[in-house]
């Protein structure tokens, strides 16, 4: 488990493709790596990665599988990239952000980044079927950064999260161009949420739930907002805090 709150900024400094996995060896600030094992776990962009080797004080390698390329962004990393990077929380950890399992859901594209007087707002795309659980004020990772989510428009597919001037001089989102894309996690307790709502209405109200999810779409109103599955989901993850 992570909990959302990066550690530090890594350098990939090799990759190798050997019979259908990728090798990674990345550089960690000096520090980072004291008692990490082979077998530890560390979240790269968000994507929890397994330590295959020790290469010095302040490199590891790391494998990963073609699933796992598929659907990260670490299938476009390159030489020299910079990542985000979190080592595992140990028991008794503080949850600064909101707990992460480190299992990306999908990729997103950077569509608009906004600065002014040290405010940076970030819009990405929203996909259909990711739609349901996003909504203001609700958390979600972005390339292992927990942020609050400020606005959603599910008409034109966009949400946009703020970064105050710490997340950015500790993480890689300064470097972000318009265009680029970002591993997404999403909130599990938010989802266990949404679906177990979603099919109990479904169930009791068939042809009728799809008729009320339509209208509310169209309005651009978000269902779980409406349900209240805001407040059940913040008042679960302000008792981890």
């Amino acid at each position: 488990m992570f909990t959302g709150i990066v550690q530090a900024v890594a350098t990939i400094k090799n990759i190798k493709d050997h019979n259908g996995i990728r090798t990674f060896q990345i550089e960690f600030p000096k520090g980072f790596c004291n008692d990490l094992n082979v077998g530890g776990s560390v979240a790269v962009d968000g994507v929890c990665l397994t330590v295959t080797q020790r290469l010095s004080e302040n490199i590891a390698e790391f494998d990963v599988i073609f699933k796992s390329l598929e659907i990260t962004t670490l299938s476009t990393l390159k030489m020299a990239a910079q990542v985000n990077v979190e080592r595992a929380a140990k028991d008794g950890a503080e949850i600064g952000g909101h707990p992460l399992s480190g299992h990306i859901d999908f990729r997103t594209q950077l569509l608009e980044s906004y600065n002014a007087e040290g405010n940076c707002r970030l819009r990405f795309a929203l996909p259909e079927m990711w739609k349901r659980y996003v909504f203001p004020k609700g958390y979600i990772a972005i390339n292992g950064a927990s942020l609050t989510i400020s606005e959603v428009n599910k008409i034109t597919g966009t949400f946009d999260v703020w970064l105050i001037p710490e997340t950015r001089r500790m993480t890689t989102f300064n470097e972000k161009k318009e265009g680029v894309l970002v591993n997404i996690e999403i909130e599990r307790n938010t989802q266990v949420v949404v679906d177990t709502i979603r099919e109990t209405l479904e169930e009791n109200m068939g042809k009728l739930y799809q008729i009320l999810e339509q209208i509310l779409e169209q309005k651009n109103i978000d269902l779980n907002t409406l349900l209240g599955i805001e407040k059940i989901n913040l008042t679960k993850n302000s008792s981890l805090k």
